[in-house]
């Protein structure tokens, strides 16, 4: 042992010298010339906006009886197929490593500057906005702990109650509004939705407030009507030109930089251009189309094709939309409708966040409840339906005056009772909210209407019942168990039937 010692001690230490000697040099060595470690804000933000607006659950399509397919794999929104379940995971999975990350980077390096207050300000939005749009699915979700683990290494976050989340979105959207200064610089051409333009981003504020508020309407009248009025007072978007929409999608180039609906449209079904040779079956549902044809609707053309001789025909009376209850290619497929190539799948056509169509509709239920007095619950539907055929022509397809006046003739709010205005309002809702259908899935669910008919398909998950909430990952009871079992614990049973915090009866 004494020799052993004696042989190799004076070596180790050597080698221990040498290694420290090495050492000079290896931390500039071990810094990737290609990454920042402090990030950009400008950079960080358009990220963040490309990936929260392309964190969208698709299969809502399906469950709003837009679309179906024959499929039983790509029509579980249709048809709420058990066995394909975990396609609910999505957006829970994507949002927290990409938007609220992003996001959250963002506010890190503008806080506590000034200058910077109005990217604090849009970056508190977004924020918002994103958060928002995971709570609606999922109901009590990881939120002030949130994005943490790059900062502080907090890699379980607790899940905060949504009605805790709900009353930080709305203090957030008034904080943030309210601190806008024109003076002040902003994101500038780094920002995809308002190109840097606070007033328009206030609007957007607003709008998302009052979408909030009449959310509330089941659970906290009180609060819904405060916020509602609020946010009517603030200013919410009214015209075409303040649409809150992400801009600047391509047709070519890297797949995030293309319309998100648009292109998975595309590589789920009508790439191939032909009606029939649809990967996943894919075609508008009758329940849908139904109602077009039924009503006269002048977007059927714009939103409709079916395939003739090889050619997109948007002929009214030739539309025909596919049954949720198919389970197999039926032979006439190509006789079904479908997207419009022309519009709704164009790559580069703006992604719709937040419409005049929506708040026009949300002020008319407001006026039913004696919230806003400027203008009557008639005229707010009516503006709600022009806008929402005008905003077509954002995609290429434009719906003139006269057919606009026309349709707004034969389908006035009809007078009676409040339920009925309110199936009036949010029936149109649905069709003039198209195709954002995680908003419709969400309205649905506070007021009943339109007053769909589920899909009781053989093998469902739900009893043949629409959704009330989306199911959280399984990596969320593997790696956050603890905080995961306490969010069930107050909210209910992870189940598509769990009724989140504003969903109650």
């Amino acid at each position: 042992m004494k020799h052993y010692f004696r042989k190799y001690v004076p070596l180790f230490a050597g080698l221990c010298l040498g290694l420290q000697a090495c050492d000079k040099g290896f931390e500039e060595m071990n810094i990737n010339p290609n990454a920042s470690s402090t990030p950009t804000p400008a950079f960080v933000f358009t990220k963040a906006e490309l990936d929260g607006a392309g964190d969208v659950l698709t299969l809502l399509q399906g469950t709003m009886q837009y679309t179906t397919s024959y499929n039983d794999v790509a029509g579980f929104g249709a048809k709420y197929i058990l066995s394909q379940s975990t396609q609910s995971w999505a957006v829970f999975n994507n949002a927290y490593i990409k938007e609220i990350n992003e996001v959250q980077q963002v506010i890190g390096q503008v806080t506590g500057k000034p200058d910077q207050v109005n990217l604090l300000s849009a970056a508190r939005i977004w924020r918002a906005y994103c958060f928002s749009r995971i709570t609606d699915l999922y109901g009590d979700i990881p939120y002030s702990q949130a994005g943490k683990g790059y900062t502080d290494a907090n890699y379980k976050p607790a899940y905060d109650a949504q009605k805790d989340i709900y009353a930080d979105i709305l203090k957030e959207l008034d904080q943030a509004a309210s601190a806008f200064d024109a003076s002040k610089a902003t994101f500038g051409a780094a920002d995809l939705i308002y190109n840097g333009d606070v007033t328009k981003w206030k609007k957007f504020a607003y709008s998302l407030m009052l979408r909030h508020a009449m959310r509330m309407t089941k659970v906290d009248i009180a609060q819904a009507e405060t916020w509602a009025r609020k946010a009517i007072a603030g200013g919410v978007i009214l015209n075409d030109a303040d649409i809150a929409k992400v801009n600047g999608y391509v047709s070519a180039g890297q797949d995030i930089n293309k319309n998100p609906l648009a292109f998975w449209m595309l590589n789920s079904d009508y790439i191939v251009a032909n009606g029939s040779s649809n990967p996943e079956g894919g075609k508008y549902q009758d329940v849908f189309i139904n109602y077009l044809k039924t009503n006269n609707d002048p977007r059927l053309g714009v939103l409709s094709v079916v395939w003739s001789n090889g050619k997109p025909d948007t002929t009214a009376s030739i539309q025909k939309g596919m049954s949720a209850s198919l389970g197999v290619k039926p032979a006439d497929f190509v006789t079904y409708s479908e997207p419009n190539p022309a519009t709704i799948l164009q790559l580069n056509s703006p992604y719709l966040l937040l419409t005049n169509a929506e708040t026009n509709f949300l002020l008319a239920e407001a006026a039913l409840r004696g919230w806003y007095t400027t203008a009557t619950a008639s005229s707010l539907y009516e503006s709600g339906i022009a806008a929402s055929m005008r905003q077509w022509s954002l995609f290429g397809g434009n719906i003139s005056t006269n057919q606009i006046q026309t349709y707004i003739k034969y389908h006035p709010l009809v007078a009676g009772t409040f339920d009925s205005q309110m199936q009036q309002i949010y029936t149109q809702f649905w069709v003039g909210v198209f195709p954002n259908s995680q908003e419709v899935f969400a309205t649905y669910r506070r007021t009943g209407y339109p007053p769909l008919v589920p899909n009781n398909y053989v093998g469902n998950a739900t009893g043949g019942k629409i959704f009330r909430r989306m199911l959280y990952p399984n990596t969320e009871q593997n790696l956050n168990g603890e905080n995961y079992r306490a969010a069930i614990a107050r909210q209910g049973s992870d189940d598509f039937l769990t009724r989140m915090w504003w969903d109650k009866q």
